[in-house]
């Protein structure tokens, strides 16, 4: 877009964007300053499928509350040309973060306007929550206002599909096409939530629905009447000012865990996230806070999950009374082996097991599930693929046979009841297996040793580099190139298979994404970022120990290095 057309379009929102006065009060503000109305209008704000997600604020490029209701008509005109009258409901939900309970509401007008029925919660819920409420109310999609573990001033618009998924690539073009045709302020259908609700095209979510996720996520444990279980264990949880705090202490507590300390600060919804800039169990600063409640409570176990509640993190007290960070792979690792061996304990194992993971998530969980006799399934990186995969096993039948995915971004799903990561069954689970082992007299810092003694020291790596601007993409896009020339070895390793996931390997979409097999269970996934101008390194490296592991992780860093700044 050039200049001419950025100042036509910024005087438009001008005349026209007056329903929200933050909007209009910004719009004023930069009136002044063309950098800035440069960099709220020189495009619309991405959709794909992971529907939309940017900087709240007024203009194109911009998180408010017209391209919410432009995305919402989008969406609305997707649903009437795709569904007979019949069946055209929405489920919708939204989370802590700044305008979530505003942007629900414009959403829910615009499809009320056009005829579909809305489901909304009534108070904020997590991620999980709607991907069960989709199923549960038989919807044809869902909407989740969330920016997930993004800095305050993000926030976002997920779209799921009936089957409780974000929507596929398919979907999302489809969408975008309708949300393509539409001007922001002339094509927009919309009611107000309060006349919607009135006439009950808009409804609240009845309560059953969230009493019956709680109740799937207790039938998950793996515990029975004749384990003994101290679950009088410390813990110490945080939600980081985000939806998790009633599902998740509700959860643990009708389990039978009854010393659980919520962090104070971070205990009711906050969008500002005042305590941390980053509100990632990810990030080492969002638990911080959780560390030293849990040093003050001598507590043995501290959780801590992001915004919406679909990841949750982990620190675990050692031996010298320190407070040891578990990485995703770690925490994933630990609950694979654990529901595995319960599993078959309890006679619960079912017959064609199946366990599903990302790409780039630790390549010993394959390992440790062929131990038990479990088929393991790789999917692309996100979790919608995992859940998509659920959904080709329940068309076949064999929905049951799904026991366990996880990718190493800290999400976790142990069940089929939802299609998406679930931080209140992540937890829950968590806090099962540690009270469980810890009543053997095990920790799980003791027991991710034993894995490691028993299948090869294991250590993950993530490395990014930044390509800026047009040159930066061109960049990215040549290195692709180069590397799909082939690679012999890489520090030293040798390379055994090149998998091209450009060309739809295993019946997976087409992804740029490279994975080389490397000799002694080593490998390197190499892919651009969907959302960001970078190229993301995975190292996965197997050896005896961690020190020789982590040389190794230095080595092919370097070697690959010279790829990425020549």
């Amino acid at each position: 877009m050039n200049k001419k057309e950025i100042i036509k379009n910024y005087q438009l929102w001008i005349k026209e964007a007056t329903v929200d006065e933050d909007v209009v009060k910004e719009l004023q503000t930069i009136i002044s300053d063309y950098k800035q109305i440069e960099d709220a209008f020189y495009r619309d704000l991405a959709f794909g499928t992971g529907g939309l997600r940017g900087v709240i604020g007024a203009g194109t490029n911009r998180m408010n509350v017209h391209t919410v209701a432009k995305v919402s008509q989008g969406l609305s005109d997707y649903i009437n040309k795709k569904f007979n009258t019949d069946n055209r409901k929405v489920a919708v939900s939204y989370d802590s973060r700044i305008k979530s309970d505003l942007f629900a509401q414009v959403a829910s007008g615009v499809l009320a306007a056009n005829g579909i029925e809305v489901f909304i919660f009534p108070e904020l819920m997590p991620t999980p929550c709607l991907s069960f409420a989709v199923r549960q109310l038989g919807c044809v999609a869902g909407i989740m206002i969330t920016a997930s573990h993004n800095p305050a001033k993000y926030n976002g618009y997920k779209v799921y599909g009936s089957d409780g998924c974000q929507i596929t690539t398919d979907a999302a073009n489809e969408i975008y096409k309708e949300i393509e045709k539409l001007n922001i302020f002339a094509d927009i259908k919309e009611i107000s939530y309060e006349t919607g609700l009135n006439s009950n095209i808009i409804q609240y979510i009845p309560s059953h629905v969230y009493n019956d996720f709680v109740e799937e996520v207790k039938n998950q444990t793996l515990i029975d009447e004749n384990s003994e279980v101290n679950k009088n264990v410390s813990i110490i949880y945080t939600p980081l000012n985000g939806t998790g705090l009633k599902p998740i202490i509700r959860t643990l507590k009708e389990a039978g865990y009854t010393n659980i300390t919520v962090v104070e600060e971070q205990k009711n919804p906050d969008g500002n996230f005042p305590t941390c800039t980053y509100p990632n169990p990810e990030n080492q600063e969002a638990m911080l806070l959780g560390i030293e409640y849990a040093k003050s409570y001598n507590a043995d176990l501290l959780l801590a999950t992001d915004p919406d509640c679909d990841r949750v993190g982990i620190a675990l007290k050692d031996k010298n009374g320190k407070y040891v960070l578990l990485s995703g792979n770690e925490t994933g690792l630990l609950l694979l082996d654990y529901i595995c061996s319960r599993r078959l304990k309890l006679n619960k194992m079912p017959k064609d097991p199946v366990f599903i993971k990302t790409i780039v998530t630790i390549d010993m969980a394959e390992r440790i599930a062929a131990h038990y006799g479990v088929r393991t399934i790789n999917v692309l990186t996100g979790f919608k693929f995992i859940g998509e995969q659920i959904s080709v096993l329940e068309k076949d039948g064999k929905e049951d046979s799904f026991i366990f995915g996880f990718e190493e971004s800290y999400g976790y799903l142990s069940a089929p009841y939802v299609r998406d990561k679930d931080a209140v069954n992540g937890a829950f689970l968590i806090c099962e297996m540690f009270a469980f082992y810890k009543s053997q007299g095990i920790s799980l810092l003791e027991k991710l040793e034993e894995l490691y003694d028993a299948y090869g020291y294991c250590l993950n790596t993530l490395y990014s580099y930044e390509f800026d601007g047009a040159t930066g993409f061109k960049n990215m896009k040549s290195i692709m190139v180069r590397l799909r020339g082939g690679l012999d070895k890489i520090g030293g390793k040798k390379v055994i298979t090149c998998l091209d996931f450009a060309r739809g390997l295993n019946g997976l979409p087409n992804s740029d994404v490279l994975k080389f097999m490397l000799q002694d269970n080593c490998s390197v996934v190499v892919r651009p970022s969907g959302t960001e101008p970078k190229l993301k390194i995975y190292i996965s490296v197997s050896a005896k120990n961690r020190e020789i592991a982590n040389e190794l992780d230095k080595i092919i860093a370097e070697e690959l290095r010279k790829y990425f700044l020549d």
